[in-house]
């Protein structure tokens, strides 16, 4: 889903109809995996829980794509930012 929400963001250039088109096919085949993902995973984590892992892989996902493809650098102020949700993700899971 990083991708297909950012992944554009190197082709300005392209028509912005372009860039949706592209973005929704690309997000159509995450969503064919993330519908039963959450499906088979409900009941097992609450919908919370299931949101919370999803948060917390698309955004170490886009830390990765972040630095790597769009080669922005990582700042002591995000690392401070991303810090505070991973707290907030690990307080989802206390019992």
């Amino acid at each position: 889903m990083t991708f297909a929400w950012s992944g554009h963001l190197k082709f300005r250039a392209a028509p912005l109809w372009v860039a949706i088109l592209a973005s929704w096919g690309l997000a159509f085949f995450e969503y064919c995996l993330q519908v039963p993902a959450n499906r088979w995973g409900y009941g097992n984590f609450t919908g919370a829980e299931l949101k919370t892992i999803q948060e917390v892989i698309t955004l170490s996902v886009f830390v990765v794509f972040s630095i790597f493809y769009l080669k922005e650098p990582m700042t002591l102020k995000t690392v401070a930012g991303f810090s505070m949700i991973a707290g907030g993700a690990f307080l989802v899971f206390q019992k």
